[in-house]
């Protein structure tokens, strides 16, 4: 199960499909592969050995592509970065994982200190003058290096991705998939996708996240082909769906949203879409029906986490636009039942628990090692939503047991916020919890309380936070309040902290 094999057998069985387009370039499958091949060579030649880890923090474009699939077939495990990740976000990404070398944007190397920097730091794009960085163009123009001396394919335990999931206990934790697990999974998602040659997807949502690396696999497994965005424009995922004439088009709820209030969207040609497929988090029925009035294109739900990546979708073949409140049924080799949250006892079909899943597809542990495991003894999955599997299987979730806050499909840790905020000199006291938004699903809302003498205001606080944390982490609203409701152990009262937060919006 050596997941590099995914793209090189694509290679070899259409070698001038097209594999990729980026902006104007076309890549084919042979091109990409050898691109592949010849920098897992000169990574190689650099000092980059198997069994270790390299961080990759590179934007949806080529290059990401390029050092994932040279980096797994060097069994080398990629630590998946995101570029819209901070100072203090990329210092805790690299303390947990230790990588022993980096390929990633001149941004964000320099947001790190120099000293953090590990030995082999490869650049994309423009940079500036660095005697310690080697450029990712310079490795691709690099005459050939020796060859690789394979020893072996890789094994299905062996390590292949660390993406980072956020927990409620703190700062992301970083999920270990292996060349098994990631395989399964890709090859859920493009049974589920009902992914083939003829297909042609695209690849908004960014390649850092466990649905890219599976978005990307899957296209690959079928000989399709993908195009990728550097950013989300509406009118330029239209403008190629029309150009491309995609086939298939994977959103999340912001997505969607921008996509139904499109301006003049029943005159853009999307006749070549067999469907668009939404995941993340539950479909917002009343977005889905309108934009399926305006273009008369359907929806397919989905769901799944970063530790087990595809739990349940709507088969594309039974595409039923009234189960819109369903995220589907259970996913090829998945099973997925409701549980007793207090308890390991699984509940009849049609009670509401917590939803917990089995599957090959799922992650093989933890960084830090010490972070508690969401597994039952038996293998059950605790997804920590609640909801409920009828007698045919249909899943429906309606509501959360965790802490965390799902922004844009992102999931956001409140005590990652609450420990930057409690920085400010503004604040006494502070807690965080998710409040819905029509638009992301759910945004950051602080509850403060301030410092002796503070004037400090809602706006003052959130631009003071900004430039702490990636985007999709910045608070859309601040609360004050005399006193955080605590238990007598001191946790926060999270549930009365959103009543009083639901009172003061209402």
């Amino acid at each position: 199960m050596d997941y590099g094999d995914i793209l090189f057998d694509a290679a070899h069985a259409h070698p001038e499909s097209v594999a990729m387009w980026y902006l104007d370039e076309v890549w084919s499958y042979s091109r990409l592969a050898s691109a592949a091949d010849h920098l897992g060579a000169q990574l190689y030649r650099c000092g980059v050995r198997p069994g270790t880890r390299v961080a990759l923090c590179v934007g949806n474009e080529p290059a990401w592509v390029i050092s994932f699939f040279a980096l797994a077939r060097l069994r080398v495990s990629v630590v998946m970065v995101s570029t819209a990740w901070r100072g203090h976000e990329l210092r805790h990404c690299l303390e947990t994982t230790r990588p022993s070398a980096v390929i990633a944007t001149a941004d964000s190397l320099a947001r790190l200190d120099e000293s953090r920097w590990p030995d082999l730091c490869v650049v994309v794009g423009d940079s500036t003058a660095n005697g310690r960085w080697t450029t990712f163009d310079s490795l691709l123009a690099a005459a050939p290096a020796p060859e690789v001396p394979w020893s072996r394919s890789a094994r299905a335990d062996d390590e292949l991705a660390l993406p980072f999931s956020s927990g409620t206990t703190g700062l992301p934790k970083a999920v270990l998939h292996t060349h098994g697990s990631l395989t399964v999974a890709t090859r859920q998602w493009r049974s589920a996708l009902d992914v083939g040659p003829a297909d042609r997807l695209q690849a908004v949502t960014p390649l850092s996240h466990i649905l890219g690396i599976v978005n990307v696999g899957a296209t690959f497994l079928g000989g399709a082909a993908i195009r990728l965005f550097p950013r989300f424009g509406v009118a330029e995922m239209v403008d190629g769906i029309e150009r491309d004439r995609t086939t298939i088009g994977i959103t999340v709820a912001p997505i969607a949203s921008a996509l139904t209030a499109m301006p003049a969207l029943e005159s853009r040609d999307l006749s070549s879409l067999r469907y668009l497929n939404w995941s993340a988090t539950p479909i917002n029925a009343d977005i889905a029906r309108e934009f399926t009035h305006r273009t008369g294109v359907a929806w397919q739900p989905a769901y799944g986490s970063t530790e087990v990546p595809i739990l349940a979708v709507s088969p594309v073949d039974r595409l039923d636009q009234s189960r819109l409140y369903s995220v589907g049924r259970a996913a090829d080799a998945v099973e997925v039942e409701a549980m007793d949250p207090d308890s390991t006892t699984v509940l009849p079909r049609g009670s509401t628990g917590e939803l917990v899943a089995r599957s090959p597809a799922r992650m093989a542990g933890y960084l830090p090692e010490s972070t508690p495991s969401p597994f039952t003894a038996d293998g059950w999955y605790r997804t920590g939503d609640l909801g409920s599997v009828d007698a045919d299987g249909w899943i429906v979730i309606s509501g959360r047991l965790k802490e965390l806050i799902k922004v844009s499909g992102y999931q956001v840790s409140p005590v990652e916020i609450e420990t930057v905020l409690s920085r400010s000199p503004d604040v006494a006291d502070c807690a965080v919890v998710g409040i819905p938004d029509e638009r992301r699903g759910e945004i950051p809302c602080a509850v403060v309380v301030r410092a002796a003498g503070s004037s400090a205001d809602e706006r003052s606080l959130i631009e003071w936070l900004a430039p702490e944390l990636a985007r999709y982490k910045r608070l859309g609203h601040v609360v004050f309040v005399d006193e955080i409701p605590r238990s007598a152990s001191g946790k926060i009262l999270r549930r009365r902290l959103t009543e009083t937060v639901s009172g003061r919006s209402s």
